[in-house]
């Protein structure tokens, strides 16, 4: 109930405000909730997502994911905000039926209590996947639906490694995309989708009058396809222009989830506006620049096996040398323990010694070695598995021995971290995954990342900090959950033909397809979440 209670300071806030208006204080505010749920669900992978793993927020803890919307900003002085729910997990398996319907019930019943609603700001990813149902970001828009009724409208801000079904556009009135990978512009975009959905209000013009949507047969991993090279760079540069345009309300290309295995999974463009021949004209155009950019994508890094990696760094002299360890990269939904990498690290010679060449793994979950560390403490020995709790299809767990170097408690992801010094590695193991994206993630356990010869991450393509860090990066291609050898991973569901699974497919149909109103007698009756 707390989470009720929380959203009375904010309606008496919006009072105050009406009161303070002057001449405007007869002009009444639109009522805006928001909510959100967001993950990217491995069907590759043996891990199954609970609630806890979402750290909902709720009321106005919700507040805190988004800065501008600070008490003192222009765009929360416009509305009147009801915070739902809005979580948020790390990438990881498959989410359990129960922890879905929790979350959902809770926001239901929060819309419930504190509507009626104007708009709805939704905070989703696109590639979550739920025990038992197809396209759950569908059902959870047709269950908000279902609580606030069909004229409410609905702006969506999305992961361009999410998936967009016709339904899911059918039930969204607003939508838009990060237009960057690595996703350095999530919060100017989910203050688009915001500034969207008062522009509409209050400018009285509604839920935008036409909505084009092209399904586009390609499906890649973002390794392949990041933003900072061509030729994803040009692609994606069209896209501010393009909804730039008189008559046009946004325009997003999803470059769709590789790790899952549902029909829906595969590029999509979507442009949304009044005027119907620039935005069914905009969409092909974005639509056609994709196809025909498919056969330029390559890996953002060079890549190769992990004894080619290795190789490279060890006789470079560019130091930190970057080697992400990609098959088991938690930000693509992977279980972040399997223990390929580190196994192989531990036999390799060179880094035996104390004085070998410095080398920093991160990280390896081993939940045993956290609290045995915990009893000896810094400086203390340590001797114990780690990883292949979840996934051990390709190595199992691995005996740790070494020396504590530090141990750092409270991370949110992590909850406590350890760093064990093995030869001239520093191991850093922890309570429960997490991924290494910043060098704070580093410092704060007394490590120095740009002093190392080496650094191993669990990731794909590396997020700005590390990038910026780097001297020199490879991608050591690994495997895990999220192996970058998508063409061999065991699909069943996915649609044919279906570039580069069918590499020789004649090119697709890309007219645009125009998606019914959310509120229109047209719109589609069939059930959004069919089972599998």
């Amino acid at each position: 109930m707390k989470f009720f209670q929380k959203t009375l300071p904010l309606f008496v806030a919006g009072i105050i405000i009406l009161s303070s208006c002057g001449g405007d204080a007869t002009k009444e505010l639109p009522r805006i909730a928001i909510a959100g749920i967001a993950i990217e669900s491995c069907t590759f992978s043996p891990s199954v997502t609970e609630e806890e793993a979402f750290h909902p927020k709720y009321g106005t803890e919700v507040f805190t994911s988004y800065g501008f919307l600070s008490q003192d900003s222009a765009l929360y002085k416009q509305a009147l905000w009801f915070p739902a729910v809005v979580a948020r997990s790390l990438p990881d398996g498959i989410v359990s039926r129960a922890a879905y319907e929790s979350i959902v019930s809770k926001t239901v019943d929060s819309l419930k209590k504190n509507g009626p609603f104007d708009g709805i700001y939704l905070d989703i990813h696109g590639a979550m996947t739920v025990q038992g149902m197809d396209d759950a970001e569908a059902d959870y828009v047709q269950r908000i639906r279902d609580a606030v009724g069909p004229n409410t409208l609905i702006s969506a801000s999305m992961d361009l490694h999410g998936n967009v079904s016709p339904r899911l556009a059918e039930l969204l009135d607003l939508v838009t995309a990060y237009r960057m990978a690595p996703h350095e512009d999530a919060l100017e975009t989910k203050r688009r989708a915001v500034t969207n959905l008062l522009a509409r209000l209050e400018s009285g013009k509604g839920r935008p009058a036409f909505k084009a949507y092209i399904p586009i047969p390609i499906l890649l991993p973002g390794e392949k396809t990041s933003t900072r090279l061509e030729p994803a760079k040009s692609v994606y540069a069209a896209v501010k222009p393009a909804a730039a345009q008189p008559g046009i309300v946004d325009a997003s290309i999803w470059i769709g989830y590789a790790w899952a295995d549902e029909p829906r999974n595969h590029a999509v463009v979507m442009v949304t506006g009044d005027d119907q021949e620039k935005v069914t004209s905009t969409a092909q155009k974005l639509a056609k620049s994709f196809w025909d950019a498919r056969k330029g994508f390559s890996f953002v890094a060079p890549a190769g096996s992990l004894d080619e990696c290795l190789a490279k760094a060890l006789a470079s002299d560019k130091h930190p040398f970057f080697i992400s360890d990609c098959g088991d990269n938690p930000t693509a939904g992977a279980t972040g323990d399997v223990t390929f990498a580190l196994k192989q690290l531990l036999a390799r010679p060179e880094f035996r010694n104390a004085g070998g060449p410095s080398l920093i793994y991160a990280s390896i979950p081993g939940p045993e070695l956290v609290k045995q560390a915990l009893a000896v403490g810094v400086g203390g020995k340590v001797d114990e598995y780690v990883g292949a709790r979840i996934d051990s299809r390709f190595a199992g767990p691995v005996k740790l021995t070494g020396i504590v170097e530090s141990i750092y408690k409270g991370d949110k992801q992590a909850e406590v971290e350890v760093v064990v010094r093995v030869g001239s590695m520093h191991v850093i193991v922890s309570q429960k995954r997490k991924a290494y994206r910043t060098e704070p993630d580093f410092t704060n356990l007394g490590l120095k990342p740009r002093d190392a010869t080496i650094v191993i991450v669990k990731l794909g393509y590396i997020d700005p900090d590390l990038y910026n860090m780097k001297a020199d990066w490879m991608l050591a291609l690994t495997p895990g959950a999220a192996d970058q050898d998508i063409l061999h991973l065991p699909y069943k569901r996915i649609q044919h033909p279906m570039f580069p699974f069918d590499s020789n497919m004649a090119d697709p149909d890309l007219k645009p397809r125009m998606i019914p109103a959310a509120n229109s007698k047209a719109r589609s009756q069939t059930t959004p979440a069919a089972k599998q």
